[in-house]
């Protein structure tokens, strides 16, 4: 698969995947912070073009969400599913998105003939690391919100790969909530230093809506 960045999330899931068995070619406009990644996980390195047009499963948005809004229109991602784990948070933990279309959406609109799935947004690239990331004794649950059921079939799978659970949230319209979800998680987990998982109750107690 392709991975599109050089950053954290490109490492720890780029990482990952290719430790699970995947074929992966890092890319950057950097080509240097590409090739160190690909030596240390033992991939590819390249330019965004060659990530981007890599293997036959995904390709992962792994760039900041306002320069992967901008690569989507220019490279060929023509019948590519494109994992999008961006999230646009600003100074104060603001969700620079708010009101207008998600980043999902906007990668869609960037790259019409891409199949765009929103996954792997809600956590800090450290939990990525982890082989696997399953805490008191339960793999970690991954929200995966998309239109087109093959491309969820392959991003569901991307999730197992890692250890975790796969959940469908909804169609990529959808997508915003997922990322406002992110927001309110950082702002609470680094802006006031809080547990969010007290947040949330088990299932039985959710009620029926």
């Amino acid at each position: 698969m392709g991975i599109l960045g050089t950053g954290g999330m490109a490492d720890a899931l780029g990482g990952q995947w290719a430790a699970a068995g995947h074929e992966v070619l890092f890319g950057g406009r950097d080509l240097a912070k590409a090739t160190a990644l690909a030596q240390r996980h033992g991939g590819s390195p390249g330019t965004l073009r060659e990530a981007a047009a890599f293997g036959t499963d995904a390709v992962l948005v792994a760039l900041p969400w306002h320069v992967a809004v901008a690569e989507a229109a220019r490279l060929p991602l023509s019948g590519r599913v494109l994992v999008d784990c961006t999230n646009a948070v600003g100074d104060g933990f603001r969700l620079l998105t708010a009101g207008g279309p998600s980043v999902a959406e906007r990668l869609a609109a960037a790259a019409p003939t891409a199949h765009v799935v929103k996954a792997f947004n809600l956590c800090h690239e450290d939990v990525w690391r982890l082989r696997p990331p399953v805490f008191a004794g339960r793999p970690l649950a991954v929200p995966v919100c998309g239109d087109d059921e093959q491309a969820l079939a392959v991003v569901r799978q991307l999730v197992r790969d890692l250890g975790c659970e796969p959940y469908r949230a909804g169609e990529l319209g959808g997508a915003g909530l997922l990322e406002a979800t992110a927001a309110l998680l950082i702002r609470l987990w680094v802006g006031e230093g809080v547990d969010v998982q007290a947040m949330v109750p088990p299932r039985e107690f959710a009620g029926e809506r």
